[in-house]
């Protein structure tokens, strides 16, 4: 097997929803991290947040209400995220590298994303964060705070904030430091903690950025040859959960975009993992992105399993 440079994306069903389904999803996706390391590749992982950066908001949002505790905002909520899923990743790989006798160092890097404070996802925030309200009590913050609330799912009303594009992840020196040393890093978790460059001078917003998007873009950063994105099946499939479902192996940039055209990918699930694979495979000659299982990792790899997306 060729020796690569490789940002894994991992997907939610690699972390669990609670602290506790957390540690023990950790355990098991951490010897497939450590399967890559031991066949020789510079590895960077990356992880969403969902779940646990709403579990923190809400906590937060529950001592403010009760006037216990001052308001958190979201930027800092996404950085207390980052670091207590990378504390439980570091360990997890740290014990699997010790059982197998492997002397390599595992660092947590807080990460902060560039994103355009003009971009247009700030005037359509799309992605529902924090506790449920009544339509009641969501018309009365709306007009207490600016914010936009909006009815989710017929479970009450949230808040709503903006889904910009990444543009620059601040840390990525770094994180090819780590790699150059022989470390591995785990960096940019929930996409990052979203910031913009006024001036010079860094400062957080509240947004929340794709994760996939952001592994794509350190990818290209630190001029990685592979993204590994693993969600929960072995392939990218086209029309999935229809007669046409077809599993997609080996596919060209040229080939994505048709179906990406031909709408054959789900907007809220699929898609977003394909574009972020799309847009590192045709950023450099001989980069390829793939979508498999965590499970199925090492093999895809090699190439025997999983959808391969090459220019």
């Amino acid at each position: 097997m060729d020796k690569r440079r490789v940002v894994v994306a991992l997907g939610g069903n690699a972390l669990g929803n609670t602290p506790t389904e957390q540690l023990e999803a950790i355990r098991q996706t951490a010897d497939s991290i450590v399967d890559l390391i031991e066949a020789g590749h510079e590895v960077v992982v990356t992880h969403g947040n969902g779940p646990q950066v709403g579990m923190i908001k809400v906590s937060s949002d529950f001592s403010h209400q009760e006037g216990t505790t001052p308001e958190i905002p979201f930027a800092e909520c996404g950085a207390m995220s980052e670091g207590y899923i990378g504390y439980h990743l570091q360990q997890a790989i740290e014990n699997v590298l010790r059982m197998r006798n492997l002397e390599r160092d595992c660092y947590s890097l807080i990460t902060q994303t560039v994103v355009d404070e003009n971009d247009p996802a700030f005037d359509n925030p799309t992605k529902p964060i924090g506790v449920y309200y009544s339509e009641e009590e969501a018309k009365r913050l709306a007009k207490e705070t600016g914010n936009t609330y909006v009815e989710d799912s017929g479970r009450g009303w949230r808040w709503v904030i903006a889904s910009p594009l990444p543009i620059e992840v601040v840390e990525a020196k770094s994180i090819a430091n780590i790699l150059g040393s022989g470390g591995i890093a785990i960096a940019a978790g929930g996409g990052g903690i979203p910031v913009v460059r006024k001036e010079g001078q860094l400062s957080g917003v509240t947004a929340v950025i794709d994760k996939d998007r952001t592994a794509a873009l350190i990818a290209q950063q630190i001029e990685a040859d592979t993204l590994l994105i693993l969600t929960a099946v072995d392939y990218a499939y086209s029309g999935f959960n229809t007669p046409e479902q077809k599993a997609l192996e080996k596919v060209t940039v040229d080939e994505v975009e048709k179906l990406i055209d031909d709408a054959a990918f789900a907007p809220g699930s699929m898609l977003p993992k394909v574009e972020a694979c799309l847009e590192f495979a045709r950023s450099g000659a001989g980069r390829r992105a793939i979508i498999t299982s965590l499970e199925h990792a090492g093999e895809a790899m090699t190439g025997s399993v999983g959808t391969v997306i090459t220019s």
